[in-house]
């Protein structure tokens, strides 16, 4: 049975995540500051910013379940605010949740991702692509998750594989969505949790096994529409 750890799994995409793993049979750890409801899985509290929990982490996996299939690096969170009152500490949280906690995960798992001959997938953001104002330290950390993807892909490889998945407008339930938030995009509906799940299992599992190193773009299609003002 495949082993495999989410981080950022207590709410939105990554339950979803953990939920559809689950549900295809996996063992499903969820790595989050909040505790995570979902059946089946077993929940950790960690601070994937600090290196030591996440050593920790590894080590409880490695006892627990004896074995690492796959990480999904998923926690990560915004703070929308001009730049010039952004701080030093808030640029840095955003930074440290976001992309260096890849980084801790990777290298304190690599020995088992290299065992299993496991997988990795980062969930960075179109934001890598494309901004709104007052969103600096979000889209430099999913620029640089991107970044961090096809690199570690190149030093890993052909052991572990990472891939990056870029989602745009995914409806968590935390908002209301508009009938023209639908129409706007080109696939004619705002992304599902389940969207990105789906992708998730399949850049995990054993039918992706020529995909390293790339990044998918689950977005409807909203990057390839051109759009003037009226």
């Amino acid at each position: 049975m495949s082993v495999f750890l989410i981080t950022g799994g207590a709410a939105g995409i990554g339950a979803g995540i953990a939920a559809r793993l689950v549900q295809d049979g996996a063992t499903v750890i969820i790595a989050d500051k909040e505790p995570a409801v979902c059946a089946g899985a077993r929940s950790v509290i960690c601070d994937v910013t600090d290196e030591d929990e996440v050593q920790s982490l590894i080590d409880g996996i490695a006892g627990a379940e004896g074995r690492l299939d796959g990480i999904v690096c998923n926690a990560g969170f915004m703070i929308r605010k001009p730049v010039e009152t952004l701080s030093l500490g808030e640029w840095s949280s955003v930074l440290a949740t976001n992309l260096t906690s890849t980084f801790l995960l990777v290298k304190a798992g690599a020995s088992m991702l290299r065992a299993s001959h496991g997988s990795v997938v980062t969930i960075a953001s179109t934001r890598a692509h494309m901004s709104e104002p007052d969103t600096e330290s979000y889209a430099a950390s999913k620029g640089g998750l991107l970044a961090l993807t096809h690199a570690l892909a190149v030093s890993l490889g052909p052991d572990i594989r990472v891939n990056c998945i870029s989602p745009g407008w995914i409806d968590t339930q935390h908002y209301r969505i508009r009938p023209e938030d639908h129409a706007q995009h080109p696939a004619g509906r705002v992304g599902r949790v389940e969207d990105v799940a789906s992708l998730t299992a399949y850049l995990l599992g054993p039918d992706s096994g020529f995909i390293t190193g790339a990044e998918f773009i689950l977005d409807g299609g909203m990057t390839r529409k051109m759009i003037y003002a009226e």
